[in-house]
């Protein structure tokens, strides 16, 4: 297989959790979960790279490695202004229970020496999964270490002023959103309101079985923290997803980002079929990058998620149309074809409107079809004929997300790259990401329009470069 033109990958083997995401002297640090030597799920590492701007990376040696205390799973890695020294903070998943560890670097990440009182947060009574801790400093100069940790199906608060020493401070979960799975891979952090004074907590929380795709998905929650505990604004059976694709978990955002913006990245596939998706010689990828916010909407305050900014650099030959009707049968787009794109349009909806959209990596038998349904709502990302798909039988599906036009209107950004598809509406409102697997050749690309006639208000095409 082909890398990615410009999804993050391993150099080489098995990867899926995004860990220690922070950036300190100049670099964005990107560490992951990695068997180097397989490409299968295993002893878990912790794989290290490097980026002056999330779009470049260079990949450095494993940065930690399992030892007597167990695998080294999931966790975050935060500056500690005290020292100046780079801290992660981890699970060590042993084979009758987990705890959590830490590991020091003062060379900006390039090596690591492990705690030796590890671990210094053991898993009180008999609880199994208690790990993946996100890790962040809460107040100005007399405030305190915060760890938010998944325990079975709930979060539990902890706090410290050493990172050495943690005292349990909370507990969020029982009762809440989804509950089809165990929880995984917390993160918490705050966002302003539209961009102004009004602030709320977003605390994401990924779950192993019943997202919104079958599977594997990442529920959001969004209220208040006080240090120690977090509330959520909206009732207990109100679940909101930030991801309605397959493939969207694990995501974690970076610790310390020098210019106060949320940015967040998850690792692109399922545990359902996460083990036999194709590879030759690497398996697993990343998400773009992605920007956050909050917006308050009709239904309430709702996170916002757009693409790097900085992806923009990536962009090469453009093509642009302006306020084109688009009748059944017609391809405006019969000319181009590509396997890396990022494509941005606007339709206005009309009272003939019923569905349209664009397919993409097409060829012989093969297309992956983006588009909305004006009558039912939904946005739909169908790989039902996406290439190869027998692997699993739930891969060959129609994902879908309701979204209603804003002023009779719907945008569409949607980034495709060789074995991926994201898909971006109304500013980032909705989201849909899914893998795909199609042939090589299959590269066409079609914009289309069932059941009456489409106005495209405005349409943009970018070939993408690859990131070297």
């Amino acid at each position: 297989m082909q890398r990615p033109c410009y999804h993050f990958t391993p150099p080489a083997n098995w990867m899926n959790d995004p860990n220690g995401l922070v950036y300190h002297a100049g670099e964005y640090h990107l560490f992951y979960q990695h068997h180097p030597d397989s490409l299968v799920w295993g002893p878990m590492h912790w794989g290290h790279a490097i980026s002056p701007d999330l779009v470049q990376w260079r990949h450095l040696p494993i940065a930690l490695y399992p030892d007597e205390h167990g695998m080294i799973f999931s966790g975050s890695a935060v500056v500690d202004a005290s020292s100046g020294t780079l801290t992660a903070i981890f699970t060590h998943h042993g084979p009758d229970s987990e705890n959590q560890s830490l590991a020091y670097s003062s060379d900006n990440g390039r090596t690591w020496q492990k705690y030796p009182h590890n671990p210094v947060l053991r898993a009180p009574g008999n609880i199994r999964d208690f790990r993946d801790p996100k890790v962040f400093w809460y107040g100005g100069d007399d405030g305190h270490w915060v760890m938010a940790l998944a325990a079975g199906k709930a979060i539990f608060f902890y706090t410290s002023p050493d990172l050495r020493e943690w005292q349990a401070s909370g507990m969020f979960g029982p009762g809440y959103g989804a509950m089809g799975g165990v929880w995984e891979t917390p993160d918490l952090f705050p966002l302003p309101v539209d961009g102004g004074p009004e602030t709320r907590w977003v605390l994401t929380v990924s779950v192993g079985d019943g997202g919104p795709a079958g599977g594997s998905g990442t529920q959001q929650f969004v209220g208040q923290f006080d240090g120690r505990t977090f509330t959520p604004d909206y009732p207990p059976d109100t679940i909101l997803w930030a991801d309605f694709g397959p493939d969207y978990y694990a995501p974690q955002s970076w610790n310390h980002e020098p210019h106060g913006r949320r940015l967040m990245i998850a690792w692109l596939s399922n545990w359902q079929y996460a083990l036999l998706a194709p590879a030759t010689t690497w398996r697993g990828m990343f998400s773009l990058p992605r920007e956050l916010s909050l917006t308050r909407t009709e239904e309430g305050i709702r996170l916002r998620q757009r693409p790097l900014p900085a992806l923009a650099t990536l962009r090469g030959q453009h093509h642009h149309w302006q306020d084109v009707t688009i009748t059944p049968g017609d391809n405006l787009l019969a000319t181009l074809s590509g396997d890396s794109l990022e494509i941005e349009a606007e339709f206005t909806l009309t009272a003939q409107t019923a569905c349209f959209g664009f397919c993409v990596r097409a060829g012989e038998n093969e297309q992956t079809r983006i588009g909305y349904d004006r009558q039912q709502n939904k946005l739909f990302l169908d790989r039902a004929h996406s290439g190869h798909t027998d692997f699993h039988d739930q891969f060959a599906r129609i994902h879908t997300a309701d979204i209603a036009p804003v002023l009779d209107s719907l945008h569409l950004r949607i980034f495709v790259d060789r074995y991926s598809v994201e898909v971006f509406a109304n500013d980032g409102l909705v989201v849909l990401s899914a893998i795909i697997f199609p042939s090589e050749q299959s590269r066409g690309l079609a914009l289309f329009t069932v059941g009456g006639p489409t106005h495209l208000r405005s349409l943009d095409v970018y070939h993408l470069r690859p990131a070297t």
